[in-house]
């Protein structure tokens, strides 16, 4: 075993060596600590001297709460229909002549669309009047024929079967003309039909055959396409569908005459468009649980276009005397939804049900009256019971139009 090392009196431990670390490490290591402390003190001291300080007031804009009959509304995408789609075909064969009309162009019942050549049947025609006006000499001739022999029968001058041969050419002869006034009646008809009128009043679509070429008649059995298009869009319908949970409502509104439909036409200045709801599918469907309805509207300024998608809203029912709040007002939480009042410049949150919504405000049940007012932008700063400053005037929720008007 080694001895102690011996050191002269007063002299310090080496600073260096194996097991003993850096002076200059230790102070390092005490700086930081001493930092830290420091900077704990300094942190804590400013949070205890800011929670003394008054808390800022979170700016707000604020509506009143007001009490008023709330209609009961649901929404649905409807599509435009033309009243009435005619596709124009030729009833006889021949040339078109040419078109009278732009495509695209509006028409009235009656006018003239396309031109087939008449030339062949005008000689029909002529044929069948020759042949009508020569048989019914004819029948004049067998006619005086039956005459003379019923007086020479009378005299007893000719035998009975010579009269009845008299009888029967004149009887045959009679049908002979009938006929041939029916044929030529159908001569004269088919040279109409080569004038190929519209039968509805409407817009033209595409013209599918030029003219120059030969289109078969529908009436001798041709397949050749249609001619035109023709669709009315004074008025059109707007088809649109309701889930089949909404068909007690529907019925109840119905038999009161009250059931409305009012579009939303985007881009269109002035009032909604309602009509009354005129048609109610007989059978719900299988597939999408819902109910057609239709609705008839004028569309005299054309704003309604066949195959458009438009919004349709429907008034099925009124809330007597609801709490109408703006829907901006109404906030969604982990708990249901909520609103923020604001009384002597303090906010708090009172929780609410949405009884119905008409996309501008909502019929609500809470703790709520009218004239209380509610935060409607700004709600994201506001804290239950914190300060709030209102920055703009308490005004009362807007009106959205009622399917009836606005």
């Amino acid at each position: 075993m080694n001895a102690p090392e011996k050191r002269p009196l007063g002299q310090l431990p080496p600073t260096t060596g194996p097991g003993h670390p850096p002076r200059l490490r230790t102070w390092i290591i005490g700086g930081i600590l001493l930092l830290l402390v420091l900077g704990g003190y300094r942190y804590f001291n400013s949070i205890s001297a800011d929670s003394g300080r008054p808390a800022i007031a979170a700016p707000v804009r604020v509506a009143r709460v007001e009490k008023r009959d709330m209609p009961v509304v649901q929404r649905s995408l409807g599509t435009v229909m033309a009243f009435t789609v005619v596709e124009v075909s030729s009833r006889v064969q021949g040339t078109m002549e040419h078109a009278t009309f732009k495509e695209g162009q509006f028409v009235k019942k009656g006018d003239l669309l396309f031109q087939i050549d008449p030339r062949p049947f005008e000689a029909v025609l002529a044929q069948t009047e020759a042949i009508y006006r020569r048989d019914q000499a004819q029948l004049q001739n067998a006619l005086r024929d039956q005459q003379r022999y019923g007086a020479l029968m009378r005299q007893g001058a000719i035998s009975t079967q010579q009269r009845d041969t008299a009888d029967t050419s004149a009887a045959v002869m009679s049908a002979t003309v009938a006929a041939d006034k029916a044929a030529m009646d159908t001569a004269r008809l088919n040279l109409e039909f080569t004038q190929i009128r519209s039968p509805i009043d409407g817009k033209t679509g595409a013209i599918q055959i030029q003219p120059g070429n030969l289109v078969s008649g529908s009436a001798a059995g041709g397949s050749s396409p249609p001619l035109v298009e023709i669709a009315q869009v004074r008025p059109v319908k707007v088809s649109f569908t309701l889930p089949q949970s909404d068909l007690p409502r529907i019925q109840a509104r119905l038999k009161t005459g009250r059931l409305l439909a009012l579009l939303n036409v985007q881009g269109r200045g002035g009032a909604p468009l309602s009509a009354p709801v005129n048609f109610t599918s007989d059978a719900v469907s299988n597939q999408t649980g819902t109910i057609e309805l239709r609705a008839t509207f004028t569309n005299d300024d054309l704003a309604l276009v066949p195959g458009q998608l438009i919004n349709v809203t429907v008034q099925l029912n009124d809330i007597p005397n609801a709490l109408v709040v703006p829907r901006d007002a109404v906030n969604n939480g982990p708990y249901g939804t909520f609103v923020f009042t604001v009384k002597d410049g303090q906010a708090n949150e009172v929780p609410v049900s949405v009884l119905t919504d008409d996309g501008t405000n909502e019929a609500v049940s809470g703790a709520l009256a009218a004239g209380d007012t509610v935060v409607v932008e700004g709600q994201l700063r506001v804290v239950p019971g914190g300060a709030v400053r209102v920055i703009s005037a308490p005004g009362a929720p807007s009106r959205a139009p009622s399917p009836g008007g606005p």
